[in-house]
Order: structure tokens, then C-alpha cells, then sequence
């Protein structure tokens, strides 16, 4: 990695900003009556209806529909809503703190996520944080799926957050958890760190040379 050429950071959310829980997502699901939300859900890349609404092909409205559709009920949006933020396990203060000392540092700070309205509800609220913040108070804008039409590895979302954040590929540095999303990153010229799920990130010694 060429540390002296990065000047745009781009963070993923689930299982990077945010410690996620692929089973609390799951019970959640099931809470509402989906029996075979095990089959359903993924922890990086959603298929069938939740890769629709988190694309943008459908609305909040028209998911919930399917989910009474799908589960023989009705189901309320609110309930949509307890049921995708049981992904959210728990916010570290590390993964935020450490965020905001790369923005003071200079460097160019986004989020680049595949994600839906339902978990930006939460995420954007002042619930996000133990300090009344939501996620937008940390970055300098956010790249989300279904507001871009497109969920990652897509080349499409990569080369849109590029471009709004006037960057080139070397420049940039992408942090993610998902190997097929590194890959693709990768394959456009972007320096990348992969940590496993919920790990700390933050001691990486490339991301401690970034913060100095």
C-alpha cells in the first residue's frame, strides 16, 4: 500500500463502521412471521426482494407489501424497521472516533454501503451514537445502494463515489469486509484493507500511519 497517495478513505457500514449480527437480522425476520429468513439473508450481498429494495427497485411501501405477501400477514413498517435493525449488533466509539481523526487529518471521508431506508432510519437518527449524532455527522458524504441504483461489487456504485469525491482510483483507499467487494475495488486500482467481520480496524498499522 502507497499510504503517501491516499487522499479519499471510503468505509463500508455492516461489519466495518458498525459491529453487524447476520443471526439478529435473521431473528428479526422471523419475528414478522418469515420462516425461511435463513435462506433469505445474507451478511454482504441481500438476493431477491431485499436485493430489490436495497437497489432502489422498490420502495418501503412496496417491501413491506411483499413481506405480507411473504409471510401471510400484515406487516406494519414498523415492524420492517425492528426487523432490518436487528443487523445493527453495536456501534464502536473506536470505528467513529477514528473516522473523525482522518477528517482532521485532511483526508477525504465516505461511506460506501449496501444498504436500504429501513437501516437508515436508525442509522441517520440521533439514536446512532451515545452522543445524539447520526452516521452523516461523521462523513463527508455517503454513497448508499438503493439512493445509487446499484449495490456493490457493481463496478457502477465505485465509479459513482469516484467521481463525487473527485478521486482517482490510486488516491483512494476502500475498507470492507466482503471479499467480492475488495475484489472489485481491487480491479479498478483501489488500494484496499480487508478486515474480518467487526474487527478492529482501527489498529491496523496502515490506518495508525493514516491517523498520525
Amino acid at each position: 500500500m502507497d499510504i503517501k497517495k491516499i487522499k479519499n478513505i471510503a468505509f463500508d457500514l455492516g461489519g466495518v463502521v458498525l459491529a453487524l449480527s447476520l443471526e439478529g437480522g435473521i431473528r428479526g425476520f422471523e419475528k414478522i412471521g418469515l420462516k425461511d429468513a435463513r435462506q433469505r439473508l445474507d451478511a454482504f450481498v441481500q438476493k431477491g426482494v431485499f436485493a430489490d429494495f436495497e437497489s432502489g427497485r422498490i420502495t418501503k411501501e412496496e417491501f413491506r407489501a411483499e413481506m405480507c405477501r411473504m409471510t401471510g400477514r400484515e406487516v406494519t413498517a414498523q415492524e420492517c424497521y425492528e426487523a432490518w435493525h436487528g443487523y445493527a449488533d453495536y456501534v464502536p466509539q473506536r470505528n467513529l472516533d477514528c473516522i473523525m481523526r482522518l477528517r482532521e487529518k485532511g483526508y477525504k471521508v465516505c461511506l460506501l454501503s449496501n444498504t436500504n431506508p429501513f437501516m437508515m432510519m436508525w442509522a441517520d437518527s440521533p439514536a446512532f451514537d451515545s452522543k445524539g449524532h447520526g452516521i452523516g455527522y461523521y462523513f463527508d458524504k455517503m454513497y448508499l445502494s438503493y439512493e445509487c441504483g446499484v449495490m456493490k461489487p457493481h463496478e457502477k456504485i465505485f465509479r459513482m463515489m469516484l467521481e463525487g469525491q473527485q478521486a482517482t482510483p490510486e488516491e483512494t483507499l476502500f475498507v470492507d469486509d466482503g471479499e467480492a467487494n475488495i475484489k472489485a475495488a481491487q480491479a479498478l486500482g483501489m488500494q484496499t484493507l480487508c478486515p474480518h467481520d467487526n474487527e478492529d480496524w482501527t489498529q491496523f498499522p496502515e490506518i495508525k500511519l493514516l491517523c498520525e
